[in-house]
């Protein structure tokens, strides 16, 4: 009788475990509006908040920019490159995550500022490293913190090609570098309107 109790425990651990990565991982069902991401996971809000205050990167560039990277799906990777048309090959890159941040520059994050426990399927670590690598923008290339389109030009070329300025006949990453700017604008609008709704509204 124990022995079947404890099965019937571990069983039910088990598909609550399942349950709620599931629900963690889904992304936000309106992600083109910030109040109603927030609203929706106000976990990722507090998350987002401490990355400001410690890498002093704007809340809505920063969540731009997870929007872009991976659609806000926590296990995103580059899709197969293909052999002969058909069959599947390997990733074009190691990049993983809400930040698909790569394998290198995961590990230099974890050494300088993370933990051996963070994850990049982690909301919350994955949101932290967007803005060590932003602050690290801003340090060595003097891009302003504010300035969206050129710190994403910087994560997608890293630093070495941003400073060697071949971006600019670049036609991807400027359009890419447009889609975040752009994307940051709205979101900042938004977020203001949330930081303005009366107490009882707010996710924060």
């Amino acid at each position: 009788m124990w022995q079947q109790a404890w099965k019937l425990v571990r069983w039910t651990v088990l598909a609550l475990l399942l349950l709620t990565t599931g629900c963690a991982t889904r992304p936000p069902q309106q992600p083109d509006d910030l109040c109603q991401v927030f609203a929706e996971r106000p976990g990722w809000h507090r998350s987002a908040a401490r990355m400001e205050r410690k890498w002093q990167i704007p809340v809505p560039i920063a969540m731009a920019f997870v929007h872009r990277e991976s659609s806000y799906r926590a296990r995103a990777r580059p899709p197969r490159t293909r052999f002969l048309w058909l069959l599947p090959g390997p990733r074009p890159s190691s990049a993983f995550g809400y930040a698909q941040a790569t394998d290198p520059t995961w590990r230099e994050y974890v050494r300088e500022a993370g933990s051996w426990f963070s994850d990049r399927d982690d909301f919350a670590d994955a949101i932290d490293f967007i803005g060590w690598y932003n602050d690290r923008s801003h340090r060595k290339l003097g891009i302003a913190r504010n300035d969206a389109y050129r710190l994403y030009v910087a994560y997608y070329a890293g630093p070495g090609g941003y400073q060697a300025g071949k971006w600019r006949r670049n036609k991807t990453i400027r359009r890419y570098a447009s889609i975040v700017s752009d994307r940051a604008a709205r979101y900042q609008a938004q977020y203001r309107r949330c930081s303005r709704a009366p107490r009882r509204f707010l996710f924060f």
